[in-house]
Parts: structure tokens; C-alpha cells; sequence
């Protein structure tokens, strides 16, 4: 089954009932994209979780080593890794129980989608949520 990303009434309607993103990757150097998207999504109103073993914090945030390590509830988790681990990522992520599972723009991988299409998170790929929740909230 080919994968297509959900139209834009579901993407909105993630962005306007969701309050946690658990950022996969987030770095702590302001010049990083994931930086500077999680931290225009933290000024819209969100609590970022950053979810990297190789930082203690970043935006004000404690860094927790992956995804099972958080231990409150998460609307979105997304991910800033190379599309190479986004099976992975959506392994551990099927253990969440989020609503979205999002990989940034110029992430995609099939196995992904297979991985979590029979859960209940929506799935989201190739998509900046930046982009996306200036154009459609």
C-alpha cells in the first residue's frame, strides 16, 4: 500500500487539539533546524519534550534519552532523524500511544508506514509541522 499524508482538515485539527510534541532529535544549537522549528512550535503554545541521548537539555527543556523514558502523555512525536532510523523511531513510538507521528520535511520511510498503520496515530511524513501550523492554524 503506497503511503499519502492525511489532507489538511486532519492535520489541523492534530495541531489545534494537541498540547505535547516529543521532538526525536532536537538539538541544543540554536543554528539546527530542529532548534528553530521546535522552538517557533514552543512559542505557538506547545510543551516540547526533547528526546536525545547526546544532549541534557535544550529550549529550557530536560532531554530524556528516547521516547519510552517519557512518562507523560504525548499528542506528537516528531522526528528530526535521518530516514534511514524512522523505522525505529516508529517502533518505540507505537509504545506511546500518541495521535501523530510526524517526520519532518525530507523524512520518509515505507517501513515507517507499515510499522504504525494499523495503530491509531495518524501518520505524517515528509511535512515541516512548523510550515504546516503557520499555514493551516
Amino acid at each position: 500500500m503506497t503511503f499519502t499524508n492525511p489532507d489538511s482538515h486532519v492535520i489541523a485539527d492534530i495541531l489545534k487539539s494537541s498540547k505535547t510534541i516529543a521532538v526525536v532529535g532536537l538539538s541544543d544549537q540554536p543554528h539546527r533546524t530542529s532548534y528553530q522549528v521546535s522552538e517557533a512550535m514552543q512559542k505557538a503554545g506547545f510543551k516540547i519534550i526533547p528526546v536525545n541521548p547526546n544532549i541534557k537539555e535544550s529550549l529550557g527543556e530536560k532531554a530524556v534519552n528516547s521516547l519510552s523514558d517519557i512518562q507523560e502523555n504525548v499528542d506528537i512525536i516528531n522526528v528530526f532523524r535521518r530516514s534511514e532510523f524512522l523505522p525505529d523511531v516508529a517502533k518505540e513510538a507505537k509504545q506511546k500511544h500518541a495521535k501523530a507521528f510526524w517526520a519532518q520535511q525530507g523524512v520518509y520511510h515505507p517501513k515507517a508506514y507499515e510499522e504504525l498503520k494499523d495503530t491509531s496515530q495518524i501518520i505524517i511524513m515528509d511535512k515541516c509541522i512548523k510550515v504546516a501550523h503557520s499555514m493551516l492554524v
